[in-house]
C-alpha cells in the first residue's frame, strides 16, 4: 500500500444475531485524522458510540452503510452475507478506494482493488473502528425500528442478540419474518417437550 492512497475501512455489525439484518460501513478518513475515544464498537458505550458516529460522519471523506437481510443471510451464510453488505458499502463511498482494510479473516476481492484482512482490525486501524461505530449504530437504529413493529422480543434492549429473554420470546410467540430461518433461534433443551 502507497503511503497516502485512499484507504477505507470496513467492519459489520450483527453478525451473531438470531434477527434482522447484518450492517456492514466502509470509511475514508482524511489523512492525519486521529481520535483517541474511537475504537472497537464493542468497547464503547452506546452514548460514546453516538458521540464517536457524529465525529466520524463529520470528518470523513466518505462513508456508506449497507445490509443484508435475514433473508439474504438465510441464502448464503453469515460470512458471505457479510462480505456483501461490506462491497454494498464500498460501491455507494463517493471517492473509491485504493485500498481496502477489512476486519476479520475472510473477505472476497472487490473488483481489482487490493485488500488486507486484519484479525481485531477494530482496535488497530481507525478507519476499521470507524466503520465499526457506524454499522453498530446504524444497525441499532434499525432494530429500534424494528422492535415497534415486533415488540415481544426485546430488541430495543438485545438488538437480536440471543438473550435469555429474547429465546423465551420465541418460545412464546414463534419467530417472524425478520428471524434468520438457518440460525439455531432455540436452544435444543427448549424445543423439547417435557
Amino acid at each position: 500500500m502507497k503511503v497516502g492512497c485512499v484507504e477505507a475501512g470496513c467492519d459489520e455489525a450483527g453478525r451473531g444475531c438470531l434477527a434482522g439484518p447484518v450492517f456492514a460501513a466502509a470509511v475514508v478518513l482524511p489523512p492525519g485524522f486521529s481520535c483517541d475515544e474511537l475504537n472497537d464498537s464493542k468497547q464503547l458505550t452506546e452514548k460514546k458510540r453516538d458521540e464517536m458516529r457524529s465525529i466520524i460522519e463529520k470528518n470523513a471523506v466518505s462513508y456508506a452503510v449497507a445490509s443484508c437481510s435475514a433473508e439474504e443471510i438465510d441464502e448464503m451464510n453469515i460470512l458471505w452475507a457479510s462480505v456483501e453488505a461490506m462491497h454494498r458499502a464500498l460501491r455507494k463511498l463517493l471517492l473509491p478506494p485504493a485500498h481496502i482494510l477489512v476486519d476479520g479473516n475472510r473477505f472476497r476481492p472487490f473488483g481489482s482493488i487490493p485488500h488486507t484482512c486484519v484479525v481485531k482490525g477494530d482496535a488497530l486501524f481507525q478507519s476499521i473502528a470507524a466503520a465499526s461505530v457506524l454499522a453498530k449504530t446504524y444497525r441499532d437504529e434499525y432494530m429500534q425500528e424494528l422492535h415497534a413493529l415486533y415488540p415481544g422480543y426485546g430488541w430495543d434492549c438485545n438488538k437480536g442478540y440471543p438473550t435469555a429473554k429474547h429465546r423465551q420470546a420465541i418460545r412464546e410467540l414463534g419467530s417472524t419474518p425478520v428471524h434468520r430461518k438457518s440460525f439455531q433461534l432455540l436452544e435444543r433443551q427448549l424445543m423439547l417437550d417435557f
